[in-house]
């Protein structure tokens, strides 16, 4: 389950299964000194919503591969937004449209607040 496995581990095979996939522009942003409920929070893009849902179902198959389980899927259905939560990581699977709309790289990490 994902306590035996580092977070930095499932970061890891994220990041990996969305670089096969060639989602556009993953970011990994640790927020273990700022947040209480994750560890790292993954933001990457899609082209498409077909694009976006092939990304997260990659991301889950690789995931349940090694036996970690998600905590939560919100948005499945939705083309704009897909999250994955496991708990010490978080996945935002966006639209490109939608993650400039929300600039969570810039709520999230403390390098890029102003």
């Amino acid at each position: 389950m994902n306590k035996k496995i580092l977070p930095s581990k499932i970061r890891d095979i994220v990041i990996s299964s969305l670089e096969e996939l060639k989602a556009i522009n993953p970011v990994s942003i640790n927020v273990k000194k700022i947040s209480n409920f994750t560890d790292y929070m993954l933001i990457a893009s899609g082209t498409s919503n077909r694009h976006i849902k092939s990304v997260g179902d990659r991301v889950m198959e690789d995931l349940r591969d090694k036996d970690i389980k998600p905590l939560g899927i919100e948005g499945a259905g939705s083309d704009e937004w897909v999250l994955i939560d496991l708990g010490v990581v978080v996945l935002h699977l966006m639209s490109e449209k939608a993650r400039s709309y929300y600039d969570l790289e810039s709520l999230w990490d403390p390098d890029l607040i102003k």
